[in-house]
């Protein structure tokens, strides 16, 4: 009699238990779906005819899974046809700068239910090979999103490669494009020590930083290496403005997005015409790291690859004030074509 008692106590409680976790998965499903998020906000702006459509942004917040699947490629035509899905051009390219923090911003602009990335660098309009594929190669290299959605891509050539401003504005030529700029001097030690790892994995030597970017025979810094000559935006910036107006630019603060990214996010959600929907929710320090990790929801986190972040190797600190002061002419001009100055030294 107490045995079965016992089992029927047991039995009891395995049916509490499991109503009680599923209760739970639900809370947390539902909480982490529709965080901070109205039930239909308008969005307003240049995107063409849905720009003043409304943006059902609840719906599209439970639909990311959804999408995750199709990127995967685990999707039927006929399941696409059925949820309204298509494959859309980009209406806004992060295209630098090199080292500036593309990534990060890419990753972080999809935390906003309106947005869908191209989680792959697509280098469409800077490569030969592939420009000549065609546009539909390229919009097909997109990911699945809902009409609603806008679709953003990041390629850090496109900013110094001559032929990319042509070959974006023969697409779109109301186009919005993000450019995300760093401390020239940090940005070529950057993207000198990612070349360095590179070499140093096969095992490979290479010139220290200093003897790359000072002329030996001058003593002058020396343009032709390729990190410095990247760091001059200006330079760039005027090449694209040959075909784009100013205001179809916005400037990212890469050194402030690493330690203060949300409100350099919430001037891109309003240059994007986007209602604001990205907060502090959404991104944490991760001291482990040393910089933000973002969190979609409650269940599901994510931080940058280990390879962000690298330890810059000591530079002769007279070769970095000769740079800053080369540079400066330069991010001076870039100020005043911008519109907005940074705390560059």
């Amino acid at each position: 009699m107490l045995f079965k008692q016992q089992a029927w106590l047991r039995q009891k409680l395995l049916v509490l238990g499991s109503l009680a976790v599923g209760s739970l998965l639900y809370l947390v499903a539902r909480v982490g779906s529709l965080d901070r998020l109205q039930p239909i906000c308008p969005i307003e702006g240049r995107f063409g005819a849905r720009s003043q459509a409304e943006f059902p942004l609840r719906a599209l917040q439970f639909k990311r899974g959804l999408l995750h699947e199709f990127r995967k490629g685990n999707a039927s035509k006929d399941q696409v046809r059925l949820h309204d899905l298509v494959q859309q051009l980009p209406k806004a390219i992060i295209i630098g700068v090199r080292k500036g923090g593309t990534r990060a911003l890419l990753e972080m602009l999809n935390l906003h239910p309106a947005v869908v990335k191209a989680s792959q660098e697509i280098h469409f309009f800077d490569n030969d090979e592939n420009y000549a594929k065609g546009i539909e190669w390229y919009r097909k290299k997109m990911p699945f999103s809902y009409p609603q959605q806008i679709t953003i891509e990041k390629s850090p050539a496109y900013f110094i490669t001559e032929e990319v401003p042509e070959r974006i504005y023969k697409m779109n030529s109301s186009i919005k494009l993000l450019i995300i700029v760093r401390e020239p001097t940090t940005r070529a030690i950057s993207d000198y020590t990612q070349v360095l790892e590179g070499k140093e994995r096969k095992n490979k030597t290479y010139y220290k930083f200093e003897k790359l970017a000072i002329d030996p025979n001058t003593c002058e810094v020396n343009t032709k290496y390729k990190a410095v000559r990247t760091s001059i935006y200006t330079k760039h910036l005027e090449r694209w403005l040959k075909y784009f107006p100013i205001e179809q630019f916005h400037i990212v603060d890469g050194d402030r997005l690493i330690t203060e990214p949300l409100p350099e996010l919430q001037l891109v959600e309003k240059f994007l015409n986007l209602p604001p929907r990205i907060s502090q929710y959404n991104l944490y320090f991760n001291a482990t790291r040393g910089f933000y990790c973002l969190r979609f929801n409650i269940i599901f986190n994510k931080c940058l690859a280990g390879s962000k972040g690298r330890i810059h190797p000591e530079v002769d600190p007279s070769v970095i004030t000769k740079l800053r002061k080369f540079f400066h002419p330069f991010n001076q001009k870039f100020y005043q074509i911008t519109g907005r100055t940074l705390n560059w030294p």
